[in-house]
């Protein structure tokens, strides 16, 4: 009961102490309720007129900014996304550069082959060309070198002889001088 009391005192000191406050400073109380009737409709214009605008461009603000990271990520997947795919296509070429490298060089010395192949042969034909002339030459030069001989064996044996020889007799002596030549 003593705190009844006690609390029941302090009430009372209060009322005092906010009366004499009170007229100290001039409070009046239609004022005082004019007073927060005005600031009640002020605040109720602001928040409907100026706080609730704000309030809503900055929600739109934030979630434009939210979008904005998100497209941000998004962007940043892709974009590794699109260095991946072009490091493995860069790789795939890279790849096949190399198998079309080894496909030409393949192919290279395949025609290599085939040309040098070429060449042997065209030589070959051309020394087998050149024997048969060398060949037909060489039996050319033969009978011209056996006529010629036989032609020498004559004159020198009409001259040695003294005598001039029947026609009969130069082509027999040439016959016989051409198969002793032919047989040496």
């Amino acid at each position: 009961m003593d705190s009844i009391i006690c609390f029941a005192s302090i009430g009372g000191d209060l009322a005092n102490a906010a009366q004499d406050t009170a007229k100290t400073f001039g409070f009046n109380t239609p004022h005082f309720i004019a007073q927060c009737i005005s600031f009640a409709i002020v605040a109720f214009l602001l928040h409907r007129f100026a706080y609730k605008p704000i309030l809503t461009v900055l929600e739109e603000r934030k979630n434009r900014i939210a979008e904005g990271l998100a497209n941000a990520d998004k962007i940043k997947s892709e974009l590794a996304s699109a260095q991946a795919k072009a490091q493995e296509i860069l790789t795939q070429a890279g790849a096949q550069g190399n198998k079309m490298i080894e496909e030409a060089r393949a192919s290279a010395a395949k025609v290599l082959e085939v040309e040098s192949q070429k060449a042997i042969a065209t030589a070959n034909d051309i020394i087998a060309k050149a024997r048969q002339a060398s060949e037909a030459e060489l039996v050319r030069m033969k009978a011209e070198l056996r006529k010629e001989v036989g032609r020498l064996v004559v004159a020198t044996s009409a001259k040695v002889t003294g005598n001039i020889l029947t026609a009969e007799q130069q082509t027999r002596l040439a016959e016989d001088t051409n198969k002793q030549l032919a047989a040496n």
